[in-house]
């Protein structure tokens, strides 16, 4: 979601201020601005599109000052137009804001009858138009700031500034994450430490209900209802190298291509190089052990990482698994067991409906879980353990890396739980083991030989308008994410189905027209079914995208147009392996059709807003 940072400097901030928001590039934007005080005057200067339109008006018109606040803008309220685009201001106060203020209308309705002019179509402006009003009552800036978040509802963070007050920035966290950075002579706010981490390594995390008054001497946080509180300060662990598209024409393809060393990272970190045994945390191990069921919940791509899990938990380690969709989950009320685990699994950590789902099932009296990939995150911090995929920043916005490092810890994780409850004998547990230490390497070798290729069968698919993923089992979920992928960044309309179910619906939608992918290695033991679907395929004048292994392709080669073929992957990790062709022919589809691969219109990184 949207992005946000505020400076109290030594020196003009605009420059540092730009260089925040693009390390808040990967949540996703439509439009950037910044403001900055000069000479006790409020100066704005905000551009539709990307930080490069900002950066080319600054460069002409640069603004002055060491007081300072900027913002990446995903329009909910509002087209993303650069009279939309954050900060908004009046003559006292500018401010932005991360989130949805839900009695925005209530409040305009109220402020325009007191003569207030507004200029844009956000719920945002109503901030800056509802703190101008209490200080013409005679408020000082940081009593008209706590009068007007006492009358907003929704979930949002925000950053204020004032005119004539060079030393004062406001925060305020109220379901959507804000972070108070701590420099010498210099303090931050941000949306993440991220967006710090070349500023300061001194992190402060507000907590819901939290605001903050900030000086260049330090921060005052306090509660909604004006009680001091300490937070406490941390070294964050967050890099503060840059991150950049090295060789590579987009972050997509290099986050695709990082996968075999961050597959490799993750799984270094859960097993013993040493006797090639599988360690998750004790604590971890021991809840699931004793629990009566695992209740999975995510958004997105990481719900098709639970959706894997689902069948390594129930097949191998013989738990019993629900998933849900955090977004319905928590308004369907679920009764939940007694002793039950609630597992979340997040890229960012800071879904708003994932955390949500979160804070349900705590208060249902369940074991918190989380795998999560951003360090220091809300979901992290909310947990009763975590465990970490070694991803790395993931900055475009439709998932790779983060995926297969996701179903890599929730593999391991379940091949531990077979073992300490003796699910799997010790020959079971070491071959899936020893099928993990191999997937580094076999996922560079998928990539090495199969990109080439995958691009010729991009230029022949590029201009569908539909096409349809097929997969059993283990790989439904996969067939799954395919389509999702193509959909995020090529904008093509698919749908992933279990393969099953094919002739319950989706066999209607199939002539020469729609392009069938389907997911089988012939080492699968659901592969006869699966070559059924691609016969019924055929007969009926659909054209077939093969996803196999070499016994596979044999078996059909007559039968399809196109093919994908990896060599002999163990069962157990056939998801991730096979997860890698559908992501690089979803990028080559994207990049044929020329779309914006790493930042794909209407779509964020993170959703913090519901």
């Amino acid at each position: 979601m949207c992005g946000i940072i505020g400076i109290l400097g030594e020196k003009d901030v605009a420059p540092l201020l730009v260089e925040g928001l693009k390390r808040l590039e990967y949540r996703g934007y439509d439009s950037a601005g910044i403001a900055t005080l000069s000479n006790g005057h409020i100066q704005r200067c905000r551009a539709k599109g990307k930080l490069a339109n900002l950066e080319d008006k600054l460069g002409a018109q640069p603004l002055s000052g060491t007081t300072g606040i900027g913002h990446t803008r995903w329009a909910t309220h509002g087209a993303p137009t650069e009279d939309n685009a954050h900060p908004h201001a009046t003559e006292k106060v500018a401010v932005v804001h991360n989130g949805i203020i839900e009695n925005y209308a209530q409040l305009k309705d109220e402020l325009e009858k007191l003569q207030c002019r507004f200029e844009t179509d956000t719920d945002t402006e109503v901030i800056a138009h509802l703190v101008t009003h209490y200080m013409t009552q005679g408020m000082k800036p940081q009593e008209a700031a706590n009068a007007a978040l006492d009358r907003l509802e929704g979930a949002f963070s925000l950053a204020l500034i004032f005119a004539g007050e060079h030393d004062l920035l406001i925060g305020a966290r109220q379901g959507t994450p804000l972070a108070v950075g701590y420099g010498e002579g210099e303090m931050y706010l941000a949306s993440d430490s991220y967006a710090l981490a070349p500023l300061t390594r001194k992190i402060c995390f507000l907590e819901d209900g939290d605001r903050v008054k900030v000086t260049r001497d330090g921060a005052q946080i306090y509660t909604n209802d004006n009680t001091p509180v300490e937070r406490d300060i941390r070294i964050t662990a967050q890099s503060g190298a840059a991150t950049g598209k090295g060789a590579y024409k987009h972050f997509m393809l290099k986050e695709i291509h990082e996968q075999p060393a961050v597959i490799g990272d993750t799984l270094n970190s859960f097993i013993n190089p040493a006797t090639g045994t599988i360690h998750m945390p004790d604590d971890a191990l021991a809840a699931l052990e004793k629990a009566p069921r695992l209740t999975m919940i995510a958004c997105g791509t990481a719900f098709y990482a639970c959706m894997v899990a689902k069948y390594w938990f129930e097949q191998i380690a013989r738990l019993p698994v629900e998933i849900d969709v955090a977004s319905e989950f928590r308004y369907r009320e679920a009764p939940l067991p007694e002793g039950g685990v609630a597992l979340f699994v997040s890229q960012s950590g800071e879904t708003l409906d994932t955390l949500e789902a979160l804070r349900y099932c705590k208060r249902e009296g369940q074991t918190i879980m989380s795998v999560v990939n951003t360090i220091e995150s809300t979901i992290e911090r909310e947990s009763d353990i975590v465990l970490h995929t070694l991803a790395g920043p993931e900055i475009g916005v439709a998932s790779t890396k983060a995926f297969t490092t996701q179903l890599t810890t929730l593999a391991c994780l379940a091949l531990a739980l077979s073992v300490r409850t003796g699910k799997v004998d010790e020959q079971q547990a070491a071959e899936m083991a020893e099928a993990l230490r191999h997937v580094p390497a076999q996922t560079a070798a998928v990539l090495g030989d199969h990109e080439s290729p995958v691009q010729d069968i991009a230029r022949e698919l590029f201009e569908a308008k539909d096409m349809l993923y097929f997969g059993r089992g283990l790989l439904y979920p996969v067939a799954m994410e395919g389509a999702l992928k193509l959909k995020e960044i090529s904008y093509i309309h698919a749908e992933g189905y279990a393969a099953g179910e094919m002739k319950h619906g989706p066999i209607a939608l199939i002539d020469e027209h729609v392009p069938v992918v389907v997911i089988a290695p012939g080492n699968d033991p659901l592969f006869e079914k699966a070559a059924s679907n691609v016969q019924e395929t055929v007969a009926r004048g659909g054209e077939v995208l093969l996803i196999s292994d070499e016994v596979g392709t044999a078996q059909l080669k007559d039968h399809i147009k196109w093919h994908i073929t990896l060599g002999d992957v163990h069962p157990f990790v056939m998801p991730i392996l096979y997860t890698l062709p559908v992501q690089l022919l979803a990028y080559y589809i994207a990049v044929t059709k020329g779309t914006d691969v790493d930042q794909p219109r209407n779509l964020a990184k993170s959703v913090t807003v519901e």
